[in-house]
């Protein structure tokens, strides 16, 4: 008897570091069983190996900043029955988003020698800007574990238990020590999805936001309460100007370098 086909996994990248694409990769054991459920179709960053779509299930990381990456999405898109976004970029337009705050030829004039032989966009934003998405994975990089559970959910046909709730409850669950309450520091863990464990708190350090805002969140609350607990609104601001400042609950709250004060 013939076996049955296996469904067609593609992985692109557009503008990222390739974190989560790595994340991906150091699933390692479990790669291997992934490997034989799926047919890797595309994925440049694991094979040279490349067959054309429809691909049944296509990741994407990193953000659209070109001309020629917004024509690439909708052709990705195009080819995809699932289209899944990872990351920070993919889904905010990750770090390189702050541009989205400035001139992005002021950004260029003062990194490049000769910024005249760039094509960008004036904006970095996330793939559901321009097309459809049928699921995200927020993180920078992405939790490779809530990356297995999204890729087991879609093989098999259920939604995805992907958690949604702040960093606080980790901390809570992992008895840590609140970095706010006990030492003064900024921290964006109540308003921020979980998926790294809590890291950064877990190392007496503030929550920089990487996972993006948390469900039914209120940063505007959290906002009032370091300003009344003596933070500037320059520090308030360059808190929220990070790997998500261009999601919208985020954006809120940061202010373009000329307005700070």
């Amino acid at each position: 008897m013939k076996a049955p086909k296996k469904p067609k996994l593609a992985v692109f990248k557009l503008a990222s570091c390739d974190g989560c694409q790595l994340s991906l990769l150091d699933c390692e054991d479990e790669l291997l069983a992934l490997a034989g459920a799926v047919e890797i179709a595309h994925f440049l960053e694991a094979s040279s190996r490349v067959l054309p779509g429809p691909y049944d299930v296509t990741l994407v990381e990193g953000s659209v900043t070109t001309a020629h990456d917004r024509e690439r999405i909708r052709q990705i898109r195009a080819s995809s029955k699932l289209l899944v976004t990872i990351g920070a970029c993919a889904t905010s337009g990750g770090i390189q988003a702050l541009r989205n705050f400035a001139r992005v030829e002021d950004y260029a004039r003062a990194v490049y020698a000769h910024p005249e032989y760039l094509e960008t966009l004036e904006t970095s934003t996330g793939v559901a800007e321009h097309v459809t998405v049928d699921h995200e994975l927020f993180g920078c990089p992405v939790d490779k574990q809530q990356l297995l559970e999204l890729l087991t959910a879609l093989l098999h046909g259920r939604p995805p238990n992907v958690p949604r709730y702040p960093v606080c409850i980790d901390c809570k669950r992992r008895g840590v020590v609140c970095v706010w309450v006990s030492r003064g520091e900024t921290c964006l863990g109540p308003v921020t999805k979980t998926g790294c464990g809590a890291l950064c708190p877990r190392y007496a350090r503030g929550c920089f936001g990487c996972f993006g805002p948390a469900e039914r969140t209120n940063a505007d609350a959290l906002v009032q309460t370091l300003l009344e607990r003596g933070k500037s609104r320059r520090e308030v601001s360059d808190a929220f100007a990070s790997f998500n400042a261009a999601a919208p609950e985020f954006a809120r709250q940061h202010q373009p370098p000329e307005q700070k004060s």
